[in-house]
């Protein structure tokens, strides 16, 4: 957590990841965000559409996010990506930036991108970034779940997840992708 919440990672979402990732997306005005952590994607997110929904696993994260951003756009929720308490149908857009590979299994994996399927309206925009195996990774996450998602797995998994019209993108620090619930 050190690190992710750092200047350096805040400074490599802003200028790399997001940039990457949002590109081509319209995730529309009602956007779900998981695993938040600090919020640093969330800052970018709250400024490009009217409402984010950020849900953080993490009671003090999300606790320390909600006072961070109380009067915003964005509602911090206590919950569990693999079992969204939300209505189906409910978000024009998704939105998992670097997270799943927190999830230690891949089938807790595959139950939050099922439930981002769930919760988004049909033809609503997943946007995600993660990363494949490194063994720098590996080491940096000592300690920590480290179950990192390989690019050419996620469009089949995506599209089990309930996805289609999968693209997925390689660049400097991994992967990112867009997809559309069915």
């Amino acid at each position: 957590m050190e690190f992710c919440a750092s200047p350096a990672w805040r400074q490599l979402v802003r200028e790399v990841i997001l940039p990457v990732a949002l590109d081509g997306a319209s995730l529309g005005p009602d956007v779900i965000e998981i695993g938040p952590g600090p919020g640093f994607t969330t800052d970018v997110l709250k400024g490009l559409v009217q409402r984010v929904t950020a849900v953080e696993i993490d009671p003090e994260l999300a606790r320390v996010l909600a006072e961070r951003l109380s009067g915003s756009n964005v509602e911090v929720l206590v919950g569990d990506a693999t079992d969204l308490d939300l209505p189906a149908d409910r978000f024009t857009g998704a939105a998992s930036f670097h997270m799943l590979h927190h999830l230690p299994t891949e089938a807790a994996q595959q139950r939050a991108l099922s439930e981002l399927a769930r919760v988004l309206r049909p033809g609503g925009v997943l946007v995600a970034a993660d990363a494949g195996y490194s063994e720098g990774s590996q080491l940096f996450h000592a300690g920590d779940n480290y179950n990192p998602v390989e690019p050419e797995e996620l469009a089949p998994r995506l599209t089990d997840a309930g996805f289609s019209e999968v693209e997925v993108r390689e660049h400097d620090l991994g992967w990112v992708c867009l997809a559309r619930a069915q």
